[in-house]
C-alpha cells in the first residue's frame, strides 16, 4: 500500500504541489485501496488529479473514459509535459498508430489511456483490454450516463458492460454536476459495489450570482457594461444560437471590445484558432454557444455571462462554474428575456418520448424558479443538488445585496433598429475599477510571461495552459524565483516542468527585471459594419461577404 508520504512526494514531484485540496487525498486512497467510488466535485475542484495520481503510483494502466477527443488529447499532452506516460486511442487515428498504441499499452508503457465510451464498448476493444495490465476505470463526466442528467449521452449507457467484463477492477465515476437522482442512476448504471461516495459542497463562495430579466434593448447595454467593468482576466459570453454569437461578436467590436466567436458550424481550424487566441490571452472575450467549454482549463475567467435562460440548473451551474477556478472573486451573470421561457417550452413540445418530456418539464420548472424568484441564488443551487446550507443568505448574489454598481444604473433608450442588428450601445460613465488581483508591477510581469507562454505554445503546437496554468503564472509573479531550486516552491512546478522550462523562465524573469516588457496590443481591427460596407463597395455579394467574414447568412 502506498504511504501518505509517498503520495505527497509524487504530488510534489509531478504536479508541483505540496499539499492536497479538500477530499483529494481520501479519494486517491480509496482508489488505491481497490474501492469503487463516486465523486461529485465542482469545476476547478481538482477531479482529474484524483484519478491521475493513483494511476501514476499503481504501476498499472488506468482507462479514462471521456466524451470529447479534443479534451482527451489535451489531458494526455498535459500529462506528457509532467513526465507521466499517457495516450489517446480513438477511431480518428490512422490504423497503424492505433495498433502502435495498443501494443504499447499491452507492454505496460502507459499509466493512463484515454478512450471514448463508443470505442471502449466495442467487442474488439474489450477483448484486447483483457490482455492489458489494468488498474481501474475512471469515468469522466459520469452524469452523461443518466437520463435524468442534463447531458444524457446514450453511448455512455454502454459502459454498464464494464462490471461483467472486468469484475475485479474498481470503477470510479467523476462529475461536477449531479443531483441525488442522477447520482443514484450513476451508481446503478455502472453497477458500483459498496462505493465510497465523495460529495463536495456545491457552494463556491468566490462566485457572485447576478440574475437580471432584460428586453432586447437593455440586454446589449448591460452586456457591454458588464464586460467594460470587468477589467481583469478573461470572460465567456454564452449565446443561445449561432446567429446570436455572430451578432454579439460584431456588436462588441462596434463598441470597442475585441471578441472571438465559437460555435459548431465554424470550420474546425477556425474554432481551434479562436479558442487558442482566448486561451493564450490574445483576446479576453469569447462568445460561444454551449458547444464551448467542456474541458476548458482556464483559471482566470473573471465572468461568465449567459444571454438566455439555460435548459436546466445543472447546465447553468456547470457553465457558470467555469468562472473563478483560481479561487479569486468572479461573476456569474444571467441576462435573460421573458421570451426565453417560451422558446424552452417550444423545444420541450418537440420531444416525442413521454419520459423525456417529463424530465424536461422538471428541468424547465427548476430553472424558471431560479431566475424568477427572489430567493438566495446560492441557496437555490445547493438545495437543487441535495445540499441544505446552514445559512439562508449568502451575501454573494443579487438577491442577498451584492449587486454590481453597473446594474443599478438605468439603461438608456436606443433607436428602433432592424430585428437582426444589434446597436452601438449608449454608454454610462464607468464606475470605479475593482481592486486589481495583482499590483501594477506584477501585472506588467504577468503580461510579459503570458507573451512568453504564447510564444512557447505556438512553437510546440500545444495549448497555452499545457505550458503553464494561469494560477502557476500568477504565483511566479508573486514569488519571483531566482534559481531552479526556488522554482520548486512555486505551486505547479514539478520536476519535469522545471527541467523543460526552468531555465527559460528564469531568463524571462531576468529580462523583465532588465526592462523588457510585453509588446503593445495590436491596433483594433476595422469595425464589422465598416468592413462589410467596404466589401460591398468592392462589388462582393452577400454570400461572398459571409464567406470572407465567416458568418452565417440569416434569411
Amino acid at each position: 500500500m502506498t504511504s501518505a508520504s509517498d503520495l505527497l512526494e509524487s504530488l510534489q514531484r509531478y504536479w508541483g504541489y505540496s499539499s492536497f485540496r479538500p477530499l483529494q487525498e481520501r479519494i486517491v486512497s480509496s482508489l488505491l485501496g481497490g474501492h469503487d467510488i463516486c465523486v461529485v466535485m465542482p469545476t476547478g475542484g481538482g477531479k482529474s488529479l484524483c484519478y491521475q495520481l493513483p494511476a501514476l503510483v499503481s504501476g498499472k494502466t488506468t482507462i479514462v473514459v471521456s466524451p470529447l477527443i479534443a479534451l482527451m488529447q489535451d489531458q494526455a499532452a498535459q500529462l506528457a509535459q509532467m513526465g507521466i506516460p499517457a495516450a489517446v486511442l480513438n477511431s480518428m487515428m490512422p490504423s497503424d498508430e492505433q495498433a502502435r498504441v495498443m501494443r504499447r499499452a499491452r507492454d505496460r508503457e502507459f499509466r493512463l489511456l484515454y478512450l471514448s465510451p463508443e470505442r471502449l464498448a466495442r467487442e474488439g476493444t474489450l477483448s484486447w483490454l483483457k490482455n492489458v495490465p489494468l488498474g481501474f476505470f475512471a469515468i469522466d463526466e459520469a452524469h452523461c450516463i443518466s437520463e435524468w442528467g442534463h447531458e444524457f449521452r446514450p453511448e455512455y449507457r454502454q459502459l454498464s458492460c464494464l462490471r461483467s467484463h472486468f469484475p475485479d477492477r474498481p470503477i470510479a465515476a467523476f462529475t461536477a454536476s449531479a443531483t441525488r437522482r442522477v447520482r443514484h442512476d450513476i451508481l446503478n448504471q455502472l453497477q458500483l459495489r459498496d462505493p465510497h461516495k465523495y460529495i463536495a459542497s456545491f457552494h463556491r463562495p468566490n462566485l457572485r450570482y447576478v440574475v437580471k430579466q432584460c428586453d432586447a434593448n437593455s440586454q446589449p447595454q448591460l452586456l457591454v457594461r458588464a464586460l467594460k467593468n470587468t477589467t481583469e482576466g478573461n470572460l465567456i459570453v454564452y449565446s443561445p444560437t449561432i446567429a446570436r454569437v455572430e451578432e454579439t461578436v460584431d456588436m462588441l467590436e462596434e463598441n470597442g471590445i475585441p471578441a472571438v466567436g465559437y460555435h459548431g458550424k465554424m470550420e474546425g481550424d477556425e474554432r481551434r484558432k479562436n479558442q487558442e487566441r482566448w486561451m493564450s490571452d490574445e483576446v479576453r472575450v469569447l462568445v460561444g454557444t454551449i458547444a464551448f467549454g467542456l474541458g476548458i482549463n482556464k483559471a482566470s475567467v473573471r465572468a461568465v455571462i449567459h444571454l438566455s435562460l439555460p435548459k436546466s440548473i445543472e447546465q447553468y451551474y456547470q457553465e457558470a462554474g467555469r468562472a473563478g477556478r483560481d479561487g479569486e472573486p468572479a461573476d456569474c451573470i444571467l441576462l435573460w428575456q421573458k421570451r426565453d421561457t417560451a422558446l424552452l417550452a417550444h423545444f420541450i413540445h418537440q420531444i416525442t418520448d413521454p419520459a423525456e418530456t417529463q424530465r424536461a418539464w422538471e428541468r424547465y420548472r427548476s430553472i424558471c424558479k431560479f431566475a424568477e424568484t427572489a430567493h438566495c441564488r446560492n441557496r437555490q443551487i445547493c438545495l437543487h443538488f441535495g445540499e441544505t446550507p446552514k445559512w439562508s443568505s449568502c451575501g454573494a448574489c443579487d438577491v442577498c445585496g451584492s449587486t454590481p454598481e453597473w446594474l443599478k444604473v438605468p439603461v438608456q433608450p436606443s433607436p428602433r433598429i432592424g430585428r437582426r442588428r444589434l446597436p452601438r450601445v449608449p454608454m454610462m460613465e464607468p464606475g470605479p475599477s475593482p481592486a486589481p488581483l495583482l499590483s501594477s508591477h506584477d501585472h506588467a510581469l504577468r503580461e510579459y510571461l503570458r507573451e512568453w507562454r504564447r510564444k512557447i505554445s505556438k512553437e510546440q503546437g500545444i495549448s497555452a495552459f499545457i505550458v503553464m496554468f494561469d494560477t502557476t503564472l500568477d504565483a511566479l509573479c508573486r514569488l519571483r524565483p531566482r534559481s531552479l531550486e526556488a522554482l520548486r516552491s512555486v505551486p505547479g512546478f514539478g520536476e519535469r516542468k522545471i527541467e523543460t522550462y526552468g531555465k527559460q523562465i528564469l531568463s524571462a524573469l531576468a529580462e523583465f527585471d532588465a526592462g523588457a516588457r510585453a509588446a503593445a496590443p495590436r491596433e483594433a481591427q476595422t469595425k464589422p459594419a465598416e468592413e462589410t460596407l467596404r466589401l460591398l463597395r468592392e462589388g462582393k455579394s452577400m454570400a461572398e461577404i459571409a464567406t470572407i467574414r465567416q458568418r452565417q447568412i440569416n434569411t
